[in-house]
């Protein structure tokens, strides 16, 4: 970059975001919730964790107001902007705006249906949207979708404990 670009070019605001949207990445990808919670270890499986954990953290931004909406709105669009680059790496160039809406959709779908779940008295509900959304209607045995449930409730409450500064600096414990 030049001494003109640095003077003149605006920052990208996303960037500010990369450290949180790793720390996403890196927490939907933990061994555990394929091996102990059988989450498939496909593109679907990892698409479904990344949309688990994000959504938790969206929860977090969302409950700080204000302060949190402008991160939340960021987030969004690093995940569409890495799922753009993933499609097109794969090569599904020539639907990549169709298969963007749908991922879109579907991570609107997990927000409706993990956000009246989380706390801990209702298990079964989240037990029951983990094998709709996480699972995909193929459920894992009672095991795994126990250690799943408790998973997303000690992740949860790791991550409501945060603040908005612990966030952004990619905390999530």
């Amino acid at each position: 970059m030049t001494l003109f670009q640095r003077i003149f070019q605006r920052p990208e605001p996303r960037e500010a975001l990369i450290p949180l949207y790793t720390a996403v990445m890196a927490e939907a990808r933990q061994p555990d919730w394929y091996l102990s919670g059988e989450v498939p270890d496909t593109l679907d499986g990892r698409f479904d964790m990344v949309a688990l954990v994000l959504a938790l953290v969206l929860y977090r931004l969302e409950q700080l107001g204000i302060p949190g909406g402008a991160p939340a709105a960021l987030l969004t669009e690093l995940f569409v902007a890495d799922m753009d680059g993933q499609l097109r790496e794969m090569g599904i160039d020539y639907s990549v705006g169709k298969q963007i809406g749908k991922m879109m959709q579907a991570l609107g779908g997990r927000l409706t249906a993990y956000r009246d779940v989380r706390e801990p008295k209702n298990i079964d509900a989240l037990k029951a949207a983990l094998e709709r959304n996480l699972y995909r209607g193929a459920p894992p045995s009672e095991a795994a979708l126990i250690f799943a449930a408790q998973r997303v409730h000690t992740t949860d409450a790791q991550i409501r404990g945060l603040a908005l500064e612990a966030l952004l600096k990619g905390r999530l414990a």
